[in-house]
């Protein structure tokens, strides 16, 4: 079993101090002969990253993915440098042709605090069917909308989302990091809020656990690494069909409930909604 540390970061804002605390794991699963995630767990960018694409192919996308975005952690991350460093990575995947094609890429998904204007916020980024999930008030929400086949046809109302959970095209995405193509990821921005608990995941967690599996392992792990612990046990349980990557991060501020602020409205229309998200709406956050 992969081992899980708990770490903690206190950052002074604007509006008081906020402690974030978080643990990450990765693991292979039962099935693969390799992992093709990656993962990027420090301030102020929690990444995931589920590779795909022949023998090591996927693993080199992933991996060179997440190696860009952690060029930034000691700068400035914006949705700008985050494009940026993601055009650097598309570039990175096209210069091993011997092991890269055009089906080789990777999702990428996360979170990073945007401390940048008086009233700090979360921006979450996605592009692929990782995802990005919010527990606040006892609520657990999928902020991200998948890029996939199956959400297409939920969203169109071909198919039920009970349906979706078994279909044959499951595995497919409809956007992804690859060696051809730059794409841009969507961007959901919500409240910084006391008692904020975020799940960052590859596919390999919500093929295995459902929406209030997670909620069920978060709501028993108070602590970050005993969370992602548990979750990867369980999902290694339920078949370990793919690879698991977990992240966990909670928020903490000053020591006391804040309240969340209403929902600002979209500046951009989306399939999903984003205002289905507590204090969250979609939106260039740039």
């Amino acid at each position: 079993m992969a081992e899980a540390s708990t770490h903690s970061r206190t950052v002074s804002l604007s509006d008081g101090d906020l402690t974030l605390t978080w643990a990450a794991v990765t693991h292979k699963g039962r099935r693969r002969d390799t992992n093709q995630d990656a993962v990027l767990a420090g301030y102020p960018l929690f990444i995931v990253a589920d590779g795909m694409g022949g023998h090591i192919g996927g693993e080199i996308a992933s991996a060179s993915t997440v190696d860009r975005l952690r060029s930034l952690v000691d700068g400035d991350v914006s949705p700008k440098t985050i494009e940026k460093a993601l055009s650097r990575a598309v570039k990175d995947i096209a210069s091993h042709p011997e092991t890269t094609d055009d089906g080789t890429g990777t999702t990428v998904t996360g979170v990073f605090l945007d401390a940048s204007q008086p009233t700090p916020h979360w921006v979450t980024l996605n592009i692929g069917d990782s995802r990005v999930y919010l527990l606040r008030d006892g609520s657990i929400d999928q902020i991200t909308t998948d890029h996939s086949v199956v959400q297409e046809l939920v969203a169109a109302g071909r198919l039920s989302p009970e349906e979706a959970e078994n279909h044959p095209y499951g595995n497919v995405i409809t956007r992804a990091v690859g060696p051809s193509d730059g794409v841009t990821p969507d961007y959901v921005r919500l409240d910084v809020v006391d008692g904020d608990r975020f799940v960052i995941c590859s596919d390999g967690l919500t093929k295995e656990l459902t929406d209030y599996g997670i909620q069920h392992f978060l709501t028993e792990n108070p602590d970050p690494a005993d969370a992602v612990s548990a979750m990867l046990e369980a999902a290694l349980e339920n078949g370990g069909r793919d690879n698991v990557t977990i992240i966990v991060l909670d928020v903490e501020r000053d020591g006391e409930h804040d309240e969340p602020t209403e929902p600002t409205e979209p500046t951009v229309p989306t399939e999903r909604g984003a205002n289905d998200a507590p204090g969250a709406s979609s939106t260039d956050p740039s």
